[in-house]
């Protein structure tokens, strides 16, 4: 009986808990913005305990927006429902998911487009739930998911997400799941996957500019999947058009998986060159006759859909910098804060009478200045000496342009009994550090070229002696003869051994001729 009470008491709990999540729905009434209150049902903007619904009671809106500046709030969000093709646009403002999903596409078509801004999600992403298609075009801003990233889980489902910009942080899984058609296409930007990754084929996982980190060694699991042609890069099977570099950093455990194209262009594909003149290069490939020169045919833009489309004679023609050249390289004047777009067109000779190009895929680039790279050092073991150590910190910055810099003491050791640590001159690379307590410190040296920062940090482990410091270090083994294990054989471990000279504590222990030790 007690057992059915306590159900029940549940049920009504859970029941109560249900009734407080609102549906409200988009009515847009002219302007598209998240922000206007008239723009829903109720009246009212959506509050942290309302499911948003863009959906079929959004009759004059085919896309919401989330501008610049606002943060917007909603306990669960479902972008196309039951029947209404809808889009979510987020540029430059903030949207926070504070119970439940955000799901792209359920029973319809759901488009989701990430430019700018952030958001935040309690549970999982799903790119299309319950059958319909979900689409996510990211070119920029971070989109932070506490559970789960999921493509379709349902047949006769489609889940597509383009990144060409920005960062999905995923605190668990991503999962492509069978049995819906699953494509995704990392053009740029960066996918931090904090657990598993699981890529059921026959899903389309396409690498060219953008980075897939995740947590721990999972080369084993990747190479696995480049294998089974899961994996791609630039559209084909690995050393097709390019090779995918799956690599696992020790120090802060994750693996890294980036694609090179055969043509290993510069600059690489979707990095960083600073504004002015810039070569760019490429490598030549092997003629189809051998000896024959291999021409191309180069072309760059700061307008993608010129490139993509191709179909203007007059403006290909002005964008073109080589024509039909056996060249690996041209330069290139670029202006500052311009994404640029490049294409290398190939001809190999062969058997085409035509003697048509091979086209290349499209290389972008940021024309900007470059963030100034910061070296805090190598890490440092210490230990204290009558109560404390001082470490000397000498640090480097490489910049095109004048910096300034600051170190700060980013954690140190909760200890009451100790001063805080200090830093001699805060603002100069080579200073010193004075450190009191044991512990684990961890310092970062910034520098400012008066437009961007760079970071770059380093961690002090401070120990009672030099004994204690070694013996910290993987490895560390006693002398021999070190009884106290102090990491001194002297006089006080010879004293230890003679107060046991002749002592046995084994069983049944023969009795020994103080005189003789070797005479039972």
């Amino acid at each position: 009986m007690k057992t059915r009470v306590i159900y029940l008491t549940a049920l009504v709990l859970a029941l109560s808990l249900v009734g407080h999540v609102q549906a409200v729905s988009f009515i847009d009434t002219g302007d598209q913005l998240w922000s206007n209150p008239d723009n829903w049902d109720t009246g009212v903007l959506p509050t942290a305990s309302d499911w948003v619904k863009i959906s079929q009671a959004s009759d004059l809106a085919e896309s919401v927006i989330i501008s610049d500046g606002f943060d917007a709030v909603a306990d669960r969000v479902h972008i196309g429902y039951q029947g209404e093709d809808k889009t979510l646009s987020v540029d430059g403002g903030t949207l926070v998911i504070s119970g439940d999903d955000l799901r792209v596409g359920k029973e319809c078509t759901g488009i989701l487009n990430m430019i700018s801004g952030s958001i935040d999600i309690a549970r999982d992403l799903d790119i299309c739930d319950n059958g319909g298609t979900g689409l996510v075009n990211m070119s920029g801003g971070t989109i932070n998911i506490s559970d789960d990233l999921e493509l379709p889980n349902v047949a006769d489902a489609t889940g597509t997400l383009n990144m060409t910009g920005g960062t999905i942080n995923i605190a668990d899984d991503f999962d492509m799941l069978e049995p819906g058609s699953t494509i995704v296409h990392l053009n740029g930007g960066t996918i931090n996957v904090g657990d598993d990754l699981q890529l059921d084929d026959p899903g389309e996982f396409d690498i060219t500019a953008g980075t897939l980190i995740v947590d721990g060694n999972a080369v084993t699991t990747v190479q696995g999947y480049i294998d089974a042609n899961v994996i791609t890069s630039y559209g084909g099977p690995y050393g097709v058009n390019g090779v995918l570099l799956v690599d696992y950093n020790a120090v802060n455990d994750q693996t890294m998986v980036k694609a090179v194209h055969k043509l290993d262009p510069y600059p690489v594909d979707g990095g960083i060159v600073p504004p002015g003149q810039v070569e760019l290069s490429w490598t030549l490939p092997d003629p189809c006759t051998p000896g024959q020169p291999v021409r191309v045919d180069v072309y760059l833009t700061d307008d993608y859909d010129v490139l993509k489309q191709f179909s203007d004679p007059a403006a290909i023609a002005a964008i073109q910098l080589v024509s039909e050249q056996n060249v690996a390289s041209v330069v290139a004047q670029v202006q500052p804060k311009i994404r640029y777009y490049w294409a290398v067109d190939v001809y190999l000779g062969g058997d085409d009478p035509n003697d048509n190009p091979r086209l290349g895929p499209i290389f972008s680039f940021l024309a900007d200045n470059m963030p100034p790279e910061v070296l805090a050092g190598k890490d440092v073991l210490t230990w204290l000496d009558n109560g404390s150590a001082d470490v000397v910190l000498a640090g480097a910055v490489i910049d095109a342009d004048p910096t300034s810099t600051v170190w700060t003491v980013v954690s140190e050791p909760n200890d009451p009994n100790s001063p805080d640590a200090v830093i001699a001159d805060a603002a100069a690379l080579d200073t010193t550090i004075t450190l009191s307590a044991l512990g684990e410190y961890v310092l970062q040296l910034q520098a400012d070229d008066g437009e961007y920062q760079g970071t770059d940090t380093l961690t002090i482990n401070v120990y009672s002696d030099h004994c204690a410091a070694a013996k910290s270090q993987p490895g560390w083994q006693p002398l021999p003869g070190d009884i106290n294990l102090d990491c001194v054989v002297d006089q006080t471990d010879l004293d230890l051994l003679l107060e046991q000279w002749l002592n046995c504590n084994g069983l049944d222990c023969p009795d020994i001729d103080p005189i003789d030790p070797n005479v039972p």
